[in-house]
């Protein structure tokens, strides 16, 4: 079976996305760990494109281990970028399982996402009993064995945990995020990043995604670090957020809708024979 496809990233963050608007495929699990592992095609996550009577289309998620994910904020503009360069719409609507996404193209690559406003409350993360989600109180050690206990719990499309530490260089996120993510305390699991703040206008993160592992880059968890940050008093409605490859700028409007900025690659056609 031969299939086209493409290839985008957001700040290393990368994609494989196949449009299905015209013909469906039912993909199986074992189909898209392929696509996704990087001794064949390599992607942090596969993003099927289909067609919404709703909105412009509709985006579907899968995480490198096959599994479901409800979000991806990078994708969403990679996939907004790809829509663009087809309908030449600098506005693009998407509908997901979890929400419906509003993407705008600005200049030089730049593709701006309204993915909405967060999920605080326990059981819209969701956990598994009732805590108190602006602090956890979970133990995480650093490369020194000193313990930091706390956990933001924030759900923007899909669980996050963000925990505000010192200094990240500090903590293996190799380490820590499968033993969080893995937590019984997440019956969906989670997504973790470890978040340092430089400044009143950047915080630098690291970041284990659910079902992905180590990513260069998450659009979700810039989002869940800013509302984070904004729930502890660190920051206000504006921050950039620093990854490996470079910056995603949230801001949290009026109506505590998260708008996340940044860049995205251009488009590279592949062919893929399953």
């Amino acid at each position: 079976m031969n299939i086209k496809a493409y290839k985008m990233d957001g700040l290393g963050n990368d994609f494989v996305i196949i449009d299905q608007r015209e013909k469906i495929i039912n993909f199986s699990k074992e189909q898209i760990v392929k696509i996704c592992d990087r001794n064949f095609i390599g992607c942090d996550q596969l993003i099927l494109i289909n067609k919404s009577k709703e909105s412009d289309a509709n985006l579907e998620f899968f995480n490198s281990d096959g599994s479901v994910s409800g979000a991806c904020g990078n994708g969403t503009r990679c996939a907004a970028y790809l829509l663009y360069k087809e309908c030449n719409k600098k506005e693009i609507t998407f509908s997901t399982s979890s929400s419906v996404l509003r993407s705008k193209i600005l200049k030089n690559n730049l593709v701006e996402t309204d993915i909405g406003g967060p999920k605080i409350k326990w059981n819209e993360i969701p956990l598994s009993k009732n805590k108190n989600t602006k602090n956890l109180g979970i133990k995480i050690l650093d490369e020194n064995n000193n313990e930091h206990i706390g956990g933001t719990a924030v759900n923007v499309g899909n669980p996050h945990v963000v925990f505000f530490v010192e200094n990240i260089e500090n903590f293996n996120i190799k380490k820590i995020g499968p033993l969080i993510e893995n937590n019984k305390l997440f019956p969906e699991k989670c997504n973790v990043t470890i978040a340092e703040l430089k400044n009143k206008n950047l915080i630098a993160v690291k970041v284990w995604e659910r079902g992905a592992g180590l990513t260069r880059a998450c659009g979700t968890a810039a989002c869940a670090t800013a509302v984070a940050g904004n729930i502890n008093g660190y920051i206000k409605e504006k921050i950039d957020i620093e990854f490996e490859l470079g910056i995603l700028s949230i801001f949290i409007d009026e109506k505590n809708n998260i708008h996340m900025k940044g860049p995205v690659s251009e488009i590279k056609e592949i062919d893929i024979k399953l």
